[in-house]
């Protein structure tokens, strides 16, 4: 068996400083940067994955090279969270990931697991498939995607999955989706994995059997997913919790690497990297909510939407009272500087607020109606700890 080489690395290792349970080093510190990190939406992006794989294996260059797509089977495993900065942090916990081939490739805009996984899906960019966050405004209403409610409830019905997100799952191919049982009916699996064969897992032991199963039912394409080291990270932050997290996830690479039969390949990705941002929280000064309407999106990545007329007040006041640990931006210099990808639909920009709000260092934006859990890891702006991600590959 062939793992192709080591991973490339731009990361200077000795600079880490340790496994970042701390969260310091390059999980909280050295993120804070002059402009964003604009995804790569024409090169190294996760939307581009799967049409190299299964379209124009040209696509991949050399971060993902046309052997790959010539496989007769693939696997592509997903794993929610695994940053490319956190994974060089956490070398000594992860031998399998350190001996594959590849190196870093950049998620979408923002950087969090609804739109990441829908461009992985589709493989088009934010602006073309229009789930442009966590949360989005949708009329009065704001969408949480990943359990397709609203303040009023369940909105499957009233925003059908389907016509919300319209671009053609996996090329119009019809792979088998392993993915956690739960997620079968959901709202955001009908929008983003229509067209595949679902085949759920309640355990990581049993998501390896479906994987397996998938192989040896011939299979040209197996479409996985895991949540672990994200939720570890939202929950508990970039100890020694998310570090076990690492080697765990490490350690099922290595099993679907033992799976694969002659002539496949496996391929490893992530929809995000993910920040420690313990408590450093940040409250709108009274100027900005005073003008805001609606917020949506998520605590790293805000939009702030406001009365017809207003959004040049907005703006001047997010940029006077947040702009030293963040990137305000009107909607216009979103669009125009590609931070969504270089289109953006008519239904997306409907979609979108009057000024975002984007955090530099590792600090989160509170929206007081979002409520639910405190969470110490984050995700969601555009710093290259979020935006970069593993693309490595094995092959038999």
């Amino acid at each position: 068996m062939s793992s192709g080489g080591s991973p490339v690395s731009d990361v200077d290792s000795s600079a880490i400083g340790g496994s970042g349970i701390d969260g310091s080093g390059i999980d909280g510190s050295g993120i804070d940067n002059v402009e964003p990190h604009v995804p790569d939406y024409q090169g190294a992006c996760v939307s581009n994955v799967l049409p190299a794989i299964l379209e124009v294996p040209e696509l991949g260059g050399d971060w993902l090279p046309a052997a790959t797509s010539q496989a007769r089977q693939v696997v592509v495993f997903v794993i929610d969270g695994l940053g490319w900065h956190q994974l060089e942090a956490r070398r000594s916990l992860t031998p399998t990931m350190n001996e594959m081939a590849g190196g870093p490739i950049d998620t979408v805009a923002p950087s969090t697991t609804a739109t990441a996984l829908t461009s992985i899906c589709t493989g088009v960019s934010p602006g073309e498939h229009g789930v442009v966050g966590y949360r989005i405004r949708v009329g009065s209403e704001t969408l949480n995607v990943l359990r397709w409610t609203t303040e009023n409830g369940d909105a499957r019905e009233r925003i059908v999955p389907a016509s919300f997100q319209s671009s053609d799952p996996f090329l119009g191919r019809t792979p088998t989706v392993v993915s956690r049982s739960e997620f079968a009916e959901s709202g955001f699996s009908q929008a983003h994995l229509m067209g595949g064969t679902f085949a759920g897992y309640r355990t990581t032991a049993s998501m390896l059997v479906e994987i397996e199963q998938s192989i040896a039912a011939g299979q040209r394409l197996t479409y996985a997913y895991y949540d672990g080291v994200d939720r570890i990270g939202h929950e508990y932050g970039h100890g020694r919790h998310f570090d076990a997290e690492y080697a765990f996830a490490d350690g099922l690479i290595g099993a679907i690497i033992d799976r694969l039969p002659p002539e496949a390949a496996l391929v490893v990705t992530a929809d995000h990297g993910q920040v420690h941002t313990g408590d450093q929280l940040h409250a709108f000064h009274p100027d900005v909510s005073n003008l805001v309407q609606a917020m949506s999106g998520e605590a790293r990545f805000r939009w702030l939407h406001c009365a017809p007329g207003r959004a040049s007040d907005l703006f001047d006041a997010a940029t006077a009272h947040h702009g030293d640990h963040a990137w305000v931006r009107t909607v216009d210099e979103i669009v125009e500087q590609g931070v969504l990808g270089p289109h953006v639909s008519t239904e997306a920009r409907q979609r979108l607020g009057d000024v975002a709000v984007m955090a530099r260092g590792v600090g989160a934006f509170l929206d007081p109606s979002e409520g639910g859990p405190g969470l110490i890891g984050r995700h969601g702006s555009v710093t290259p700890a979020e935006v970069q991600v593993p693309l490595l590959y094995a092959s038999t």
